[in-house]
């Protein structure tokens, strides 16, 4: 883990326009979750925006919820979106997708950044780096999957 950040990346070949419209529509993210933790939707699936809150199912071991809100966004290009958990009382972590085009596709940066989490101390000392490096890397597969089909 360098600094508070893990990133993968891979090419996709497919337009950035195309990836794009499946992360950002939270209601596809069971579909393309490498972790294997995420449930699925709590609400309504529509497109996610700037300033967006959606919650997600989730399950490591127990069953739990998460509030996420979109707070970077360039159509095509970035989204990134908070969690947090038990009223805020946790998380804060931040999962970012970037799109840059390329000659084959479009390379695609996943991040988690634990920058502003609260309980950045323990992750960073624990294995989910290490661990959630390996679901980024599942995830991006299930994406080109899922956009190069």
């Amino acid at each position: 883990m360098s600094d508070n950040h893990v990133s993968v990346e891979r090419v996709i070949a497919a337009p950035a326009s195309e990836i794009f419209a499946v992360v950002a529509d939270a209601g596809r993210h069971q579909e393309i979750d490498g972790s294997g933790s995420l449930q699925g939707l709590k609400g309504a699936s529509e497109p996610l925006r700037l300033g967006s809150e959606f919650g997600m199912s989730m399950k490591q071991g127990l069953p739990y919820t998460t509030k996420n809100t979109v707070v970077e966004f360039e159509q095509d290009r970035l989204i990134a979106w908070k969690t947090t958990g038990l009223g805020g009382l946790v998380g804060g972590r931040i999962w970012r997708y970037e799109l840059e085009p390329t000659g084959d596709g479009t390379r695609v940066r996943e991040t988690w950044d634990v920058s502003e989490d609260k309980q950045r101390f323990f992750l960073k000392r624990s294995s989910m780096p290490t661990g959630t490096a390996k679901a980024m890397s599942k995830t991006l597969k299930r994406l080109a999957g899922v956009v190069e089909s």
